[in-house]
């Protein structure tokens, strides 16, 4: 895919840091894009979003769109300032929940997502070895550069994304950070030209809602994986049907299609058909860890409320940061109410 248009060199916002197939499932799509008329106060803030701001919406067209949303989110730095190099939501035991899930540091709570899904998948129970892992979606690079250093200091990560500024912007950090085992390249997940059988882990987080055909995002994942490899995979899902969506839920979920680029969503089961019927992976498994990440969304608009000032110091961001605030509530209460899950996935691959 070719870059999008000519724009000036990308900022660079400080980093926070911490211490040492079967039938196809395809997504409802509502026909209303119409706000639930929930009447608390973020119901209230998105309805009159809708009223006076309903042009601009980021709807999915073709790949493109994805690319640019996320050249777009690159070159502002706003997302890089608060939510650091991992694009994708935190880990919150319900310890710390009781406690008060902003008590916890928001950076922080997306390592813990990284190791609890590095213990989940049974990556740590492959045989020893220097692994190579792909990063199916790696947008600044941050689970990739974790992975590499933390878990695969004898082995080589590569993060793919299709976004040109995500893969300068994370081969910038590999270099700053000094992580020489982890290298970007500019990809379309569906269409990767790596050889069969090339990787002994594929991982990707928060990527496949982004697919317009699920079922080709997992063949190629599979295609690329070793046998005897580990898949593992989390994604944003809908919940499974029946029952038929409501014409609330359907409403909500067309809200979050239109507005960050999402062709459709399925559901886990619909997933695990999917890894199913590749016919080259066995032991598919899944959870929903909803329970872990909700807290997720209402803490990255607290973050936001704190230090505000990189927003205020660029008002021509201002509608963008307004509809991103918007919809991550939306997301929140789509996750709260039980319309959408979220999906962690893995399997492994036929010997």
């Amino acid at each position: 895919m070719s870059a999008v248009g000519t724009r000036g060199p990308l900022r660079k916002p400080a980093l926070h840091t911490l211490p040492t197939p079967a039938k196809r499932d395809v997504g409802i799509r509502a026909s209303t894009s119409q706000v639930s008329r929930r009447s608390d106060k973020f119901g209230v803030i998105g309805r009159i979003y809708q009223r006076f701001f309903p042009k601009g919406s980021r709807k999915y067209e073709t790949g493109s769109t994805v690319a640019n949303e996320y050249d777009a989110w690159t070159d502002d730095g706003i997302l890089e300032h608060y939510w650091g190099e991992h694009i994708h939501l935190g880990y919150y035991t319900p310890e710390e929940q009781a406690k008060g899930y902003k008590k916890k540091n928001f950076i922080g709570a997306k390592f813990d997502f990284i190791d609890r899904m590095v213990e989940w998948s049974g990556i740590l129970d492959m045989p020893a070895g220097p692994k190579k892992v792909l990063d199916v979606g790696c947008g600044f690079g941050g689970s990739s550069r974790y992975l590499a250093k933390k878990y695969f200091q004898d082995g080589t990560v590569t993060g793919i994304t299709i976004s040109p500024n995500q893969v300068k912007r994370a081969r910038e950090l590999a270099e700053e950070q000094g992580v020489p085992n982890a290298n970007f390249e500019l990809k379309d997940a569906l269409a990767m030209d790596f050889p069969d059988n090339s990787f002994d882990v594929v991982w990707a987080i928060e990527s496949g809602e982004h697919m317009p055909s699920k079922t080709k995002y997992v063949e190629e994942m599979a295609r690329v994986l070793k046998p005897g490899g580990v898949i593992v995979f989390a994604t944003w899902c809908q919940r499974r049907t029946p029952p038929i969506f409501s014409e609330e839920e359907k409403s909500e979920l067309q809200f979050l299609y239109d507005e960050w680029a999402h062709p459709h969503f399925v559901s886990i089961d619909t997933y695990k058909k999917i890894m199913r019927m590749t016919g080259k992976l066995e032991n598919v498994d899944s959870d929903d860890w909803n329970r872990y990440t909700l807290p997720s969304w209402r803490h990255s608009i607290w973050v936001g409320v704190y230090d505000p000032w990189i927003v205020v110091r660029k008002p021509w961001t201002w509608r963008k940061t307004l509809r991103d605030g918007i919809t991550l509530e939306r997301m929140h209460r789509a996750f709260n109410k039980g319309v959408m899950e979220y999906g962690m996935l893995k399997a492994t691959k036929k010997a």
